[in-house]
């Protein structure tokens, strides 16, 4: 896992997060607030989640030449949510989570990747 904590605003540190995934070469495909969800569905969440799928797509079809069956593993996600007071980021590192699908040859992608999304993260964070 990799983690890094933002002493930001739930909403400024979000706007900081997208300006530093296109900053990057990635792009967000999607947010999803949990807690906004979780409450629609009557389920009481007193905590902020938000979950941001990104994606470099040269990266990741450098990986779905290869695999199709990494797609269950994009896009890469990073999640900005409520720890002890201040706001964490996290996301599972791509060098992890490739290494599950058995495929040595893509560990350079991923670890491009994840210096990205360190990048990133650490931009984001301030």
């Amino acid at each position: 896992m990799i983690t890094y904590q933002s002493r930001k605003p739930l909403d400024a540190l979000s706007k900081d997060l997208e300006a530093a995934v296109a900053a990057h070469g990635f792009g967000v495909l999607g947010v999803h607030d949990l807690k906004a969800k979780m409450e629609a569905k009557g389920v009481a969440f007193d905590r902020a989640c938000r979950v941001f799928e990104v994606c470099n797509p040269q990266q990741a079809k450098a990986v779905l030449d290869r695999d199709m069956a990494i797609s269950t593993a994009l896009p890469c996600r990073i999640a900005v949510y409520e720890s002890g007071g201040r706001l964490e980021l996290a996301t599972l590192e791509p060098t992890r989570l490739l290494a599950m699908f058995g495929r040595p040859e893509l560990e350079p992608v991923a670890r491009e990747v994840e210096d990205a999304l360190r990048r990133i993260m650490a931009a984001a964070a301030g």
